[in-house]
């Protein structure tokens, strides 16, 4: 009975050690610093899109819970904020 449960453990931990080693591989260490920053560029532009997705989607889910003259209303006023956006001298407002 002892011996059943002792060679079970065991081979139930070198199991699990087991699957533990494949289940990650390491990643490369950059070699120079601009590698280094290549690569930190592509996470952050992978998140960026990642975030805009996310808040694309909770915008169209967000609208189709308004009634039609909200979401033509909250349309016009995205339009229209977009459009003063556009013109506004950024050099101006900071000084």
């Amino acid at each position: 009975m002892k011996f059943k449960t002792i060679s079970s453990v065991v081979l139930l931990y070198f199991l699990l050690m087991f699957v533990q080693c494949g289940s990650k591989t390491p990643q490369a260490t950059p070699g120079s610093v601009e590698e280094a920053t290549q690569i930190i560029a592509a996470k952050r532009a992978e998140q960026a899109k990642n975030a805009e997705k996310l808040k694309k989607k909770a915008v169209k889910e967000h609208l189709k819970k308004q009634s039609k003259s909200v979401r033509k209303s909250i349309k016009r006023n995205a339009k229209a904020q977009k459009r003063r956006m556009k013109y506004i001298d950024y050099r101006k407002v900071g000084s």
